[in-house]
């Protein structure tokens, strides 16, 4: 067993909109930052313009724009206080599309969050479950090149966060894994830790939309918000307030009804001037969430329920695995958050479920009565970062070490042995 493995692994998980990283064996991430990079564009200029004649200059602006580049929250502030700064979102909808700005994302995270030799530590990093091959291969070379880690191992985000909702000893590795990011939503089958390709489904509405929603509803209704603050306070106040309510007809009546119980007040300060200002939250507390199942409140163009995109995506699966993943439908990533969300997925799953047996019943004439469909979804403290979590969890265990392609195998057979990562049930 070499060095390496007797340390840690370094667990990453790169979401759309945020990024968990930490160590093997520790519950929660040591850092959740947002998945962005923000780089001076004066040095990239300077690089650009000193022409071919003056290579020194153009060297030191290369390295100074190396340098000069900040992530996460960082980035977020250096670009509202300097118009130098340009924000890149290296991850688009669970894709990597920008290699460089996930390079020098990586290179912040290992030296900058984490402060550890990427030499010293095998790594476990996530992907997207519609991932082409030949991203892992782009992620192999930056980590084996760049980085000259000893070990990568590739892992499916759903399969993770099943890794990391089983409550009891046997570890269960069939269910659906319904994971709402900030920029994804994918509703994913897996079936003894392997993911059923075929049936997943994804859906173009994710936490992000929730906040666009929750910015226009304050928008139309006149609150007054300074215009460059409101998304964030739109953000702010889907994590705070939101909540998801069992009949919106019930929501309105008893908002109506009793407003000063309740209407919420936001706070804030205008970054411009300083200016403290207020303004009110009614309606967007449950319409905000109410998108998942409801989605032609927000959008014209998809139209399809949340609940009713899982029963496609379980019907879709092989006849046999379908009792198994009803049961066991596990909730990931931090739109899922909201109070009561789980319940209403189960109650709103459960009523087309029992539908198409009564239905199917009745077409059979009476004789054959269907056994009832047992409809679960579980809700766990750690959904958050369930991902994480799992991925946590099971690159502790002895059998992840055997599981990684190791930098050897790298320099023998090239970066195509980062395309296929075998399943590993360390739990059983």
């Amino acid at each position: 067993m070499d060095a390496a493995a007797s340390r840690p692994a370094v667990v990453i998980d790169n979401g759309t909109g945020y990024t968990k990283m930490g160590f093997a064996g520790n519950v929660e991430p040591c850092f959740i930052i947002p998945t962005v990079v923000a780089v001076n564009e004066s040095f990239l200029n300077q690089s650009k313009g000193s022409g071919k004649g003056n290579w020194q200059a153009q060297h030191s602006a290369g390295v100074m724009a190396d340098l000069d580049f900040f992530i996460g929250e960082e980035a977020l502030a250096r670009s509202r206080s300097s118009s130098t700064y340009n924000l890149s979102y290296p991850i688009h909808h669970g894709q990597v599309d920008n290699w460089d700005a996930m390079e020098r994302f990586w290179q912040q995270c290992i030296f900058n969050y984490l402060r550890c030799d990427p030499e010293d530590h095998y790594f476990l990093l996530t992907e997207s479950p519609l991932t082409a091959p030949e991203n892992r291969e782009y992620t192999g070379e930056i980590m084996f090149e760049t980085f000259n880690v000893p070990g990568l191992y590739i892992a499916v985000q759903p399969v993770l966060a099943l890794a990391a909702g089983y409550t009891t000893s046997k570890c269960e590795m069939t269910g659906v894994v319904v994971d709402i990011g900030d920029g994804a939503t994918h509703v994913v089958p897996v079936a003894d830790g392997y993911v059923i390709g075929s049936s997943i489904k994804s859906i173009p509405i994710a936490g992000k939309d929730v906040t666009l929603f929750i910015q226009q509803l304050m928008r139309e209704r006149g609150e007054h918000i300074p215009p460059e603050d409101s998304f964030e306070v739109a953000r702010k106040v889907k994590e705070t307030y939101c909540y998801t309510s069992s009949d919106i007809v019930k929501e309105f009546n008893k908002h109506d009804k009793e407003p000063s119980k309740y209407i919420k007040q936001w706070r804030g300060i205008k970054p411009k001037t300083g200016a403290p200002y207020s303004c009110d939250i009614g309606y967007e507390r449950f319409l905000g969430p109410e998108v998942f199942f409801n989605p032609e409140i927000y959008s014209s163009e998809f139209t399809t329920s949340l609940p009713a995109v899982i029963d496609k995506c379980i019907q879709s699966a092989p006849i046999d695995t379908r009792r198994a993943l009803y049961k066991n439908i596990v909730l990931s990533g931090g739109s899922t958050m909201f109070k009561d969300f789980h319940r209403r997925l189960q109650r709103d799953l459960k009523k087309i479920v029992d539908t198409r047996v009564l239905a199917s019943d009745a077409r059979l004439g009476g004789e054959v009565k269907s056994q009832p469909v047992e409809v679960n979804v579980v809700s766990h403290p750690i959904q958050r970062y369930a991902v994480w979590f799992g991925g946590s969890v099971l690159s502790s265990t002895p059998e992840f070490y055997a599981a990684c392609h190791t930098k050897a195998e790298y320099e023998e057979y090239g970066a195509s042995i980062c395309r296929t990562n075998p399943v590993f049930k360390g739990m059983y």
